[in-house]
């Protein structure tokens, strides 16, 4: 594997076209700002993947304002879009608006744009209220989406027919490997209210998982980042970039807090690393040139 895959990792965007979300927050400005500061980075990235809960109420005008938003980053970033269900989504709305307008996703659409992506063509699972379920390749990194969602709840489920397609599409490994993005974690969550609307049987998904080439988990769900191990791979909760979820919240309270985050996710030859990016308006502490600051300490060095 010689070339390293710089992810930016995004979800619970949960825009509203009109008002505030809870009233208080700006949900669609945060995710510009999020899109607006990795553009601004200036550093290469490979793909932008969104894990769900992208239109609060799953409808299409806030799809609308994510999907102008993603391709104005992605034609700036010649990056590949990657986008997933998640409980708040709506299916009909999620395709006709949002898969497709976007550079390198869509459902059968055909070679994308930017870093060599594009959607395997796989017309069979794309259509109407059937689960979204698509291929995407980034150059030699395969990105496996898998729609956890069941249309009316917030729990997570994955049948057997998904399942079966899962392996299917993960039986000749990829030249960099795999990464699988859904949006319910298939491991434990600290936050109490998981507990009811959490994936449920995440056993069966482990059975197929396990032996394969996924690399990495990516998720969402929770509102706050986390990390764990499931069936011998390491799993990526997300932070949301609407809102975050008090870990540490009085006992038998859930608490909504104003902390907005993304991740950037590094797939390398050795490894995997994520980090958690957070958005703030506040000045920097300091900021200094990397090369000075590199000669200055290796001069002080012993």
């Amino acid at each position: 594997m010689a070339k390293r895959y710089t992810l930016i990792h995004l979800t619970d965007v949960h825009a509203v076209a009109e008002g505030l979300l809870h009233g208080s927050v700006d949900s669609t400005a945060a995710f510009r700002t999020a899109l607006d500061t990795v553009v601004a980075s200036g550093q290469p990235v490979d793909a932008l993947i969104v894990s769900g809960d992208i239109a609060d109420q799953g409808d299409e005008p806030s799809y609308r304002l994510v999907a102008q938003a993603l391709q104005s980053a992605a034609d700036k970033l010649a990056a590949t879009v990657v986008v997933a269900m998640g409980n708040h989504d709506e299916r009909r709305a999620f395709r006709s608006t949002l898969v497709g307008a976007v550079p390198g996703d869509g459902a059968g659409t055909g070679p994308g744009s930017g870093s060599g992506g594009g959607a395997d063509d796989d017309p069979g699972r794309q259509a109407g209220d059937e689960p979204y379920d698509v291929v995407v390749r980034i150059g030699g990194l395969r990105v496996v989406v898998l729609d956890s969602t069941v249309p009316g709840a917030h729990h997570g489920e994955l049948s057997d027919d998904q399942l079966e397609w899962l392996a299917s599409a993960l039986a000749t490994p990829a030249p960099d490997g795999s990464v699988l993005v859904l949006h319910h974690p298939p491991v434990p969550s600290v936050l109490p209210l998981m507990d009811g609307i959490g994936l449920r049987a995440p056993e069966k998904l482990a059975g197929v998982l396990a032996g394969s080439d996924v690399r990495l988990v990516l998720t969402g769900h929770t509102h706050s980042a986390s990390a764990g191990m499931f069936a011998g791979i390491p799993v990526w909760v997300g932070p949301g970039s609407a809102y975050g979820a008090d870990t540490m919240a009085p006992a038998g309270r859930t608490r909504g807090m104003p902390f907005q985050a993304f991740s950037r996710v590094d797939v390398t030859e050795d490894g995997v690393i994520t980090t958690v990016v957070p958005l703030s308006s506040a000045p920097p502490v300091y900021e200094l040139d990397t090369q000075l600051l590199l000669d200055h300490l290796a001069s002080h060095s012993g």
